[in-house]
């Protein structure tokens, strides 16, 4: 199934390990059902472009949540390894206080079935997948190891698709964001939006 992944299918569920508030829990992607989910995929633990952005998503957290959306992330590391970094400090490379769960998938099966998981290197790439209320994958990006993420084009992609999901007979033109003008997908009405910027 991972080999053939794409946006439009049901993402794959999985249930495991998760630090959340520096505390043990299961997490089950299937129970967030019912509000959109940004999982994300990162090396390891203790690693230098992987802090910036897990400590990026967490201290926009507050902007996911508004928009009914969840952030997990993942690697391959242990729950213990993820609560060390955790309780580190942040300007000693640590994470310090975070906002959302890290999920450990120290079996590797979530970032295999994801199709991120880099065989030669042991670890995940840098899998971003913004998943809807009904389980599915409506947008996926993956980065080489060396380049980090960027939260506001997350934040906006996300705000892209639940205003084309809550308005079907619209879709958003590059570069849209909130309150922008959008475009009926027409050969007739779409003039409309070309007419508008040009």
């Amino acid at each position: 199934m991972s080999e053939c992944l794409r946006v439009g299918q049901l993402a794959p569920d999985f249930e495991a390990t998760a630090v959340v508030d520096e505390e043990f829990q299961t997490v089950k992607l299937s129970s967030y059902r019912g509000q959109y989910v940004v999982l994300f995929f990162y090396p390891l633990d203790f690693t230098f472009v992987c802090p910036t952005e897990i400590i990026a998503f967490s201290d926009r957290h507050d902007e996911f949540k508004a928009l009914g959306t969840e952030v997990l992330g993942v690697s391959v590391d242990s729950e213990y390894s993820h609560l060390a970094w955790i309780q580190s400090d942040r300007k000693a490379g640590g994470l310090g206080e975070l906002k959302y769960p890290l999920v450990s998938d120290i079996k590797k099966e979530i970032s295999t079935a994801y199709n991120v998981l880099d065989p030669a290197a042991g670890v995940a790439l840098r899998g971003l997948f913004i998943i809807d209320k009904e389980g599915v994958i409506q947008h996926a990006t993956i980065n080489n190891l060396a380049v980090g993420r960027n939260v506001d084009e997350t934040l906006r992609v996300l705000q892209a698709f639940q205003y084309t999901q809550s308005h079907p007979d619209e879709v958003c033109p590059a570069g849209w964001t909130p309150g922008a003008q959008t475009m009926t997908p027409t050969p007739e009405k779409s003039k409309d939006y070309f007419a508008a910027v040009g």
